[in-house]
């Protein structure tokens, strides 16, 4: 069921906002040097309004309203926070203690990071994002005039997730051990607390037999007597600080950074990818304690060599241990494999209802050439193809384009084609081989369309444009720039991919006027 045009559902509490995000902090100097500036270390007791965009609390200082950024906290929570970063006029915070609990507030499910949002009722997580992307493009992208359809609510508000990366650790005390001594951990970083990693015991994030995989794996490192690698510290930038940091342990044994669990929801298949510094492992003992947990559910076990400084499990040097590289599930009608670093939808059941949007948005009638932009392994390209006339992939990272076409033709789909290359400096190309769109699907980063891709989109002068995204504060900017070149913002379908998060998934639907295609032509040649 869809909303009215331009409204809020009139049966549901509209919630305090600003949606406000770090770079859209108040900037005036003149309330913010009127106002008590807290300095880092300081402890404050704050009453929390709203929510901004990113999930933290918003509350203000004095008359003069200076903002501070609260985690961990809700509207209506009396706080103690502690600052960690003050900037001129806004400031962050982590809470030490709710003084007075929101009214909303409700009991956490999850003992460890991870779901912020936990603690709001779901009813009230689904009106605060469907809100959020609201205020993004009116306040954001000035855009008004379209449909805002009622948010898609998570299938499963639990155990969603076909991926967990967790980072290895060390707690002091941690209950694991009897004399409070340090143990090793496997979890997730402790929100605002540096680089200490917190234990889990259940990750509610994740099915039991991913659960399972973590245990194991967790469990025959500590039998090996494995380090985890020190992250951050001083002198990261001096020289010799990355051999240094990402050398072996002082046995030659690899120090461990990350576990990656990867689940077909599907097919019931795991795949499990261990993240290492140099140095020596017996990855294959890794793989026969996995095999023997976790029987035929086990896909692949791989074992990655990262020199990276960063909090990444990208890059390196994968090898295969043990099983296969690719991880088979199923997605709608398709039959996918997917790589270890390929990006996938991390909510299997949500993508296959936000393609659902897809499709509809695409309204294809099967002569259409299509342009699908930043395809990654072709999901919503395959999706589309046999809809279409023609469809033509583009995706920088070749493993992936290699996943797309090993896909299509997994899927007997042959009007799809997929070529490797940077969308900005491959759609003059695409252009001139294929001819101009009817259609041209985007699902880009969290940072958004480069204004050089906006422009190349409107050279390519497609009739409809459908754009995935996950962030509204970087769709609202490019929506805005596509309007004022001549699209009409016709629909946004706000969908949950991500329960007890802040994270907001949504497609939005562009529609070209009658002078676009000339106009859009001109914009994007300047």
């Amino acid at each position: 069921m869809r909303a009215r045009t331009n409204s809020m559902n009139s049966n549901a509490p509209t919630p305090p906002l600003p949606v406000l995000a770090d770079s859209e902090a108040p900037t005036d100097p003149t309330p913010a040097l009127a106002a008590p500036r807290p300095k880092r270390g300081d402890e404050l007791e704050l009453q929390i309004e709203s929510l901004a965009f990113g999930g933290e609390g918003v509350a203000r200082l004095g008359d003069s309203g200076y903002v501070v950024f609260v985690s961990g906290a809700i509207p209506g929570d009396r706080v103690r926070a502690v600052v960690h970063k003050r900037k001129r006029s806004y400031a962050h915070a982590r809470t030490l203690e709710v003084l007075e609990p929101s009214p909303e507030r409700i009991e956490p499910a999850a003992d460890h990071p991870g779901v912020p949002w936990q603690v709001l009722p779901y009813e009230r997580q689904l009106e605060v994002k469907r809100a959020q992307v609201d205020d993004a493009l009116r306040r954001i992208g000035r855009l008004d005039g379209y449909e805002l359809e009622d948010i898609v609510p998570a299938v499963e508000p639990w155990r969603y997730r076909n991926k967990l990366e967790y980072s290895f650790g060390v707690a002091t005390g941690s209950g694991e051990v009897g004399d409070g001594g340090e143990q090793l951990v496997c979890g997730f970083h402790v929100p605002a607390g540096g680089n200490a990693v917190a234990p889990i015991a259940d990750c509610l994030l994740a099915s039991e037999r991913g659960n399972l995989a973590r245990e194991v794996a967790l469990r025959w490192c500590r039998e090996q007597g494995l380090t985890a690698w020190e992250r951050g510290g001083a002198g990261r930038g001096a020289p010799g600080a990355r051999e240094e940091r990402t050398a072996p342990a002082a046995d030659g044994r690899a120090r461990l950074r990350n576990l990656v669990v990867r689940e077909g929801r599907h097919t019931g298949k795991l795949q499990v990818r261990i993240v290492t510094t140099a140095g020596e492992l017996e990855a294959g003992l890794l793989a026969a304690a996995l095999s023997q947990a976790l029987g035929d559910s086990l896909s692949g076990v791989l074992w990655t060599r990262s020199r990276s400084l960063a909090e990444t499990t990208a890059g390196g040097e994968t090898e295969l241990v043990w099983g296969d590289a690719g991880l088979p599930e199923r997605l709608g009608e398709l039959e996918v494999l997917i790589s270890s670093e390929a990006f996938f939808q991390t909510n299997t059941e949500m993508a296959e209802l936000l393609y659902g949007v897809v499709v509809r948005y695409a309204a294809l009638e099967g002569w259409e050439r299509v342009y699908d932009l930043y395809c990654g392994i072709g999901t919503i390209a395959l999706t589309l193809a046999p809809r279409a006339g023609e469809l033509w992939g583009i995706e920088l990272v070749e493993e992936a384009v290699a996943d797309a076409i090993a896909g299509a033709q997994r899927n007997e789909i042959t009007k799809a084609q997929f070529f490797a290359g940077d969308v900005r400096l491959a759609m003059p190309e695409l252009l001139e081989r294929a001819g101009r769109p009817d259609l041209i699907v985007v699902d880009p980063p969290r940072a958004g369309l480069s204004k050089k891709v906006v422009h190349r989109i409107i050279d390519a002068s497609p009739k409809r444009i459908v754009y995935v995204s996950c962030n509204p504060t970087t769709l609202a900017p490019n929506a805005a720039e596509l309007v004022q070149a001549g699209w009409t913002l016709r629909s946004v379908c706000p969908i949950d991919m991500f329960p007890q998060t802040h994270h907001i998934e949504c497609v939005a639907l562009f529609e070209r006027g009658d002078g676009a295609a000339a106009d859009g032509a001109a914009a994007g040649s300047e």
